[in-house]
């Protein structure tokens, strides 16, 4: 199973509840400088995702590297 599918799925997934639990605040001012909490968010979800492939990846490189290698065998 490739693992971006199930990165990207926890990505939303923190995402929407990052978002749930934070309040909404409504103002008609804009600011064309400022940075929305929703970008925030989303940045954070990525950086969380990233970080869980890289962990995921990680593992399996290590568990291969930690794996006895077989000694070829004179025929």
């Amino acid at each position: 199973m490739h693992p971006s599918p199930i990165a990207t799925a926890i990505g939303h997934q923190l995402y929407a509840t990052v978002r749930n639990l934070t309040p909404r605040v409504v103002d008609d001012r804009t600011d064309d400088g400022a940075v929305s909490l929703e970008q925030v968010l989303w940045f954070v979800a990525a950086g969380v995702a990233v970080a869980v492939v890289a962990g995921i990846l990680w593992g399996r490189i290590r568990t291969e590297a930690n794996a006895p290698i077989n000694r070829p065998t004179a025929p």
